[in-house]
């Protein structure tokens, strides 16, 4: 009899049950990893237990590294802690090879991926004749199966020769422009906080009004031209930027 046949035929405590039962909607997807648990009021009134058993339950599931408990917000299939906790460096990089430092598994969906003009307002942030074929990259950015990003870029068409034939659900536009020699070397960055509105929060599988982290980007070659525009919304639960600040000996 396996464990989950003891639950049911009450061979064990009601914690056990009740963990066990959880630990099933996991298994079989009703739970998928990174999504948030019913509320505890909610999922004791399903399983037929009291707070007190509940909490004992889930206790025993982030014991076992099933859930995490996250305050204020309540609980969460476990992610990858890679993905979560991990801690980003003060260096230019992009998602791909940040992925790769981590040991995890980049992917990407591809929301919008078209070429049309510049407009005014493009060409003066490109440095580019208003008109040129300009392409728009939306792609939803994810960790290890966990969506992480929505990032929305522009660049110049004619840096990428090979755009045709580009796969940017599994490459990295970095390693396409350093590819055709437009390496990105630095990048103006911006970073503020805002809630996620509702389009934002159904592609990124969070609460709207969740906290998000924008970054802002313009990247440039070597030469200082700029190769690339972006906007990154970041799930604020699954990103944490971390630098360096250093202070000048005064005179």
């Amino acid at each position: 009899m396996t464990l989950l046949d003891r639950a049911r035929a009450g061979a064990e405590p009601l914690w056990q049950r009740a963990a066990h039962s959880i630990a099933a909607g996991i298994a079989d997807g009703r739970h998928p990893e990174g999504s948030r648990l019913p509320s505890e009021r909610d999922l004791g009134e399903s399983l037929g237990v009291s707070r007190v058993t509940l909490r004992k339950a889930l206790a025993r599931l982030e014991a076992d590294g099933l859930i995490s408990s996250r305050q204020g917000r309540g609980w969460f299939v476990g992610a990858p802690r890679a993905a979560a906790d991990a801690d980003w460096p003060n260096r230019l990089e992009s998602f791909t090879e940040t992925a790769a430092r981590l040991g995890l598994d980049a992917v990407s969906r591809i929301v919008r991926h078209e070429v049309l003009p510049a407009s005014l307002d493009e060409a003066e942030e490109l440095q580019i004749v208003a008109g040129s074929p300009l392409l728009h990259l939306d792609r939803i950015r994810s960790l290890g199966g966990i969506a992480i990003a929505r990032d929305r870029s522009r660049l110049p068409a004619a840096l990428l020769p090979d755009l045709d034939v580009a796969d940017f659900a599994r490459g990295s536009v970095y390693a396409a422009l350093s590819a055709a020699g437009h390496a990105p070397a630095r990048a103006d960055t911006t970073i503020e906080a805002r809630g996620a509105d509702d389009a934002l929060a159904r592609e990124l599988g969070i609460d709207p009004g969740s906290p998000v982290l924008v970054m802002r980007e313009l990247a440039h070659a070597v030469d200082g031209r700029p190769v690339l525009a972006s906007e990154i919304d970041y799930a604020g639960e699954r990103y944490r930027l971390r630098t360096v600040f250093a202070r000048t000996p005064s005179r």
